[in-house]
Formats: structure tokens, C-alpha cells, sequence
């Protein structure tokens, strides 16, 4: 069994994530803030919305497990994954192109984002699971596996920044024309540094399955795998924690410390995000030396809830300060990525845990489980950010900031004025309303994050000793 690799291929592969994951930051984090405060939609209508982001996403996930068995199946002259990664990236840049500057009013719109959030959807899943089934398959050497996960993490963190720590700065008093710029600029990168993984990855030839695995089939490959479904499970509980505090963190800023000065708030703390998970990448390898996974998540967790609970008592018992504020989101984002690395890792190892026990290797299928869960927590998410904007009544004040920057587009507001409507309206929130924005972001992740742990401790029985023995049986 060849496990080595060229440093052409691990290089083309990695660097490649930088365009995929500033494309897929920029809807995934920050759609609903696109939304919430550049279209002025009814409660109604935003319920609606966000219901559709819930469907399309439940969706997605089944489709991740679904393309997952065509590409399996698929054996292209090109390759198993390239031609898949590349026309996965250019129909998803035209995709995001449209959906950042399409903009019909009302209910039209609300038809229109349902037709387009499925699009974006189905269409990065044929670029995400390529680009994902083809990491376990170039090495099944734990170290070399590894080594991919974390250099790869550095260009997802660099990718995740370029995205996340623009455009805090520049949406508010521009949202409009702002996120169209950006957006644009977010597909061409997809496109080029897919590109670049195309021309530059030499994929590893393994042996094949002789028979094509039907749905049927792939369902049963999942259901027998013991150690995956253990996996699965806790990582898309990990995943819904991990995610919510990013994805309601621009109103807890906005409504905590004002909208006109939190651009730069939110993006010094993006880059406490940007930080903590390249640190990981960094620390992860350094810890996973000396230190049992088990152990390096357990730790980590240790530090997140004493992070979440410093997050909550901030104002009340805490004093409410930015740079704490920051330091305690470095030290969450930094746990969240060692354990995400971990996480990862523990799901590919169960592809050799199956070749192992019924004779067949199904990468694709297997480590679409990842892209499965991170979709299924991302609907949850969305579900649960825009139930709490609701119930807490942050929504409603947002789309009284949301006209003010439709004014702003069409010319019939200065931007100045704007801005110190818009902490008016905020300063008119009660301690009320925040607090419940705040618990939200707090109790829902401390729940989802403690419930993987306790899933990982006591059903995920692939340690290192234990991967070690199967790949010895594999030789053999």
C-alpha cells in the first residue's frame, strides 16, 4: 500500500481550500446578515426564509451522501475526483454571483432565494464531496493523513479570513454594493484555486470495488459501520455549537457595542477566529505526538466551556470589554479547531476500520459523512439564530437598519445620517432582548459540544494503538 505523496500534490490540494472556503464563508456566515439588513422583509417573510434555509440544508445533507455514491461510481478519464472539484467550483461561483446581486422585493424575493439557496446547495456539494472523498484516498499513513489535515486547515483559515474579516468592515453604511463586490470576487477565487488542485493533484490509484455501489448499498455501507455512526453523531452535534456563536456573533456586536463601531469590532474578532483556528493547525500536530485524541479533545473542552460561560457572564458579573470579549473568543475558536481537527481525522480513520472488517474501501461515501454533518448542523443553525433574532426581537429592530441601508443603495440617504439612525435604534433595546441573544449563544453550543464529548468517550473505540493494528492486518 503506497502512502506517500508528491509535494506537487499535497500543496496543489491544500492551497486549493484558500478560494473554496472564502466562497463558502461568505454564505454560510453571513447570508442571514445579508438578509436581515439589506432586505426589508416582514416577520412572515423572514420566517419563511429561514424555514427554507432549514428544508434546503436537510436537503443538502441527504445530497451530500447521494453524490457521495455517484462519484464512487464514477471512474472518468480525468480522474475519480478532479473533474467533479472543478465543475463543482464554476457552477457555485455563478450561483453565489447571482445570489449577491439578483434582488427582487417582498415575496418575489423570497421565491427567488428559495430557487437559488437549493442551486448554491447542490452544487457546492458536487465540488465538497470530490474535494473531501480525495483526502483519505491520497494517503492512509496516520501521520501523512494528518500533516494534510492540518496544512489544509492553514488555507481554510486563510480562505475563512479573507472573507470574514472583510467584510464586517465595509458592509455597514454600504451593505448593498458591498456584498456584491465581495461576492464576485469570492466565485473568481473558487474558481482559480480549484483550478489549481485540478492541474496540480495526481490522484492516487487503489484498488476499486468491482460492483457499483447502489443507494440501496450505500446505506447499508453506513449502517454497518459502527465507529462512523458513533462519529457522525457527535460531530454534527459538535458542528451545531461550534457554529451558532459565528453565526449571531455581528448582532451580539451590533447590539452590545453599537452599529456604526462594531465594523472593526467584528473584525478584530474574526481575526480572533482567523487566529485560533490557524494556532490549531499549528498546535494540533505538536499535541497529537504527545497526547491520545481522547485526551486532546477532552482538554480542549475544558477550556471551551470555561470560554462560554466567561462569554455569558460578561456585563454582569465580567465587565463588558472588547478586548475580552476577544481574548475569550481566541481561546473557544482555538479549542473548537484542535477538536475539529481530531474530529476529522477519527471519521477518516473509519474508512480503513471497514476495509478491514467487510473487505471493501468506500472513501467517498464515508468521508461525505463530515460534509453531511457540517450541512445538517448549519440548518439547525440557521433554524435556531433566526428563531432566536425573532423570539428576542433583535429581527425586528434590524429591519429598521435594513431600510436605512436600502436608502443608502438608491441614493436617498447619506451614509453619515444613516449610521446614527441606526444606533438609535439600537440604543432604544432593552437588557432584556440582548440577554436572551447572548444565552443563545451560549447554552445552545455548551449543550451540543458536551453531548459530542460524552459520545466520543464512551462509543469511539479507534484510538491510535488500534488504527496502528488495523493498517497492520491491511498490510498483511
Amino acid at each position: 500500500m503506497d502512502n506517500s505523496i508528491s509535494k506537487k500534490t499535497k500543496w496543489s490540494y491544500c492551497i486549493g481550500a484558500t478560494g473554496r472556503d472564502a466562497a463558502y464563508t461568505l454564505v454560510s456566515m453571513f447570508i442571514l446578515t445579508y438578509i436581515q439588513y439589506t432586505m426589508n422583509l416582514s416577520v412572515p417573510q423572514f420566517a419563511v426564509i429561514s424555514a427554507v434555509m432549514v428544508g434546503c440544508m436537510i436537503w443538502d445533507a441527504v445530497n451530500d451522501l447521494l453524490m457521495s455514491a455517484i462519484i464512487e461510481n464514477c471512474h472518468l478519464k480525468n480522474g475519480k475526483y478532479r473533474p467533479f472539484i472543478l465543475w463543482g467550483a464554476v457552477l457555485n461561483a455563478c450561483v453565489i454571483t447571482a445570489m449577491f446581486t439578483i434582488r427582487p422585493q417582498g415575496w418575489a424575493f423570497v421565491a427567488f432565494f428559495t430557487a437559488i439557496y437549493l442551486l448554491w446547495g447542490m452544487t457546492y456539494t458536487v465540488n465538497d464531496i470530490a474535494y473531501w472523498g480525495m483526502l483519505p484516498s491520497l494517503s492512509s499513513d496516520q501521520k501523512t493523513r494528518e500533516n494534510l489535515v492540518s496544512t489544509m486547515g492553514i488555507f481554510v483559515c486563510i480562505g475563512q479570513f479573507a472573507t470574514g474579516g472583510i467584510v464586517p468592515i465595509v458592509i455597514a453604511g454600504n451593505a448593498v454594493k458591498a456584498f456584491r463586490i465581495i461576492a464576485l470576487v469570492a466565485a473568481l477565487a473558487f474558481i482559480l484555486f480549484q483550478t489549481l488542485t485540478y492541474f496540480g493533484v495526481t490522484e492516487t490509484q487503489r484498488e476499486e470495488n468491482k460492483d457499483p455501489v447502489s443507494l440501496k448499498g450505500m446505506f447499508r455501507i453506513l449502517k454497518r459501520n459502527d465507529q462512523l455512526c458513533h462519529m457522525g453523531i457527535s460531530y454534527i452535534l459538535f458542528c451545531v455549537g461550534q457554529q451558532l456563536l459565528l453565526l449571531l456573533a455581528v448582532n451580539f456586536f451590533y447590539f452590545e457595542f453599537g452599529y456604526s463601531a462594531s465594523g472593526d469590532l467584528i473584525t478584530i474578532f474574526t481575526v480572533m477566529y482567523g487566529l485560533g483556528t490557524l494556532a490549531a493547525q499549528f498546535i494540533f500536530p505538536a499535541l497529537a505526538k504527545k497526547l491520545s485524541r481522547s485526551k486532546i479533545i477532552t482538554i480542549s473542552m475544558i477550556f471551551i466551556i470555561t470560554g462560554y460561560l466567561a462569554l455569558l457572564s460578561m456585563g454582569y458579573i465580567l465587565p463588558m470589554n472588547a478586548i475580552l470579549v476577544d481574548i475569550t473568543g481566541f481561546v473557544i475558536f482555538l479549542c473548537q479547531g484542535i477538536i475539529n481537527l481530531a474530529m476529522i481525522v477519527m471519521v477518516n480513520n473509519t474508512i480503513e476500520y471497514d476495509q478491514l472488517n467487510y473487505g471493501e474501501r468506500h472513501d467517498s461515501i464515508i468521508s461525505a459523512i463530515r460534509s453531511f454533518a457540517s450541512k445538517l448542523s448549519g440548518a439547525l443553525n440557521q433554524g435556531a439564530a433566526s428563531l432566536i433574532l425573532i423570539i428576542s426581537g433583535i429581527y425586528a429592530v434590524s429591519q429598521k437598519i435594513s431600510q436605512l441601508e436600502v436608502d443608502i443603495g438608491n441614493g436617498s440617504l447619506q451614509s453619515s445620517q444613516a449610521l446614527i439612525l441606526a444606533d438609535s435604534f439600537i440604543s432604544d433595546v432593552d437588557s432584556k432582548q440582548t440577554f436572551i441573544l447572548r444565552l443563545g449563544m451560549v447554552f445552545i453550543p455548551l449543550l451540543m459540544m458536551i453531548l459530542s464529548w460524552v459520545i466520543i468517550r464512551l462509543k469511539y473505540k479507534i484510538d491510535e494503538k488500534e488504527y496502528e493494528r488495523i493498517l497492520s492486518q491491511l498490510n498483511k
